[in-house]
């Protein structure tokens, strides 16, 4: 257990840090698994809102640049493959 001051106050913040950074982790993985799976008229507007998901969790150092640019990468692959 936290001892000083500082550490409590570290404590929660790490604590308001972790469930937030759980939640936006836990959406960035369903819009892209949503782009996955939409089928072909709705794809393009799904792969745009996991890039557009993507590139908010890197500014937030959710992920890391390269992992997103990886996941981009692959989500623009599937849409042309899909056309």
């Amino acid at each position: 257990m936290a001892n000083t001051k500082s550490a409590i106050k570290r404590m929660r913040q790490n604590e308001r840090r972790r469930l937030r950074n759980r939640a936006m982790r836990s959406k960035l993985r369903g819009a892209i698994k949503t782009a996955r799976g939409a089928d072909a008229a709705a794809r393009p507007a799904a792969v745009l809102e996991a890039i557009r998901a993507l590139d908010k969790a890197v500014s937030k150092g959710l992920v890391h640049r390269n992992t997103a640019a990886r996941k981009k990468s692959s989500l623009a692959r599937s849409l042309s493959a899909a056309k």
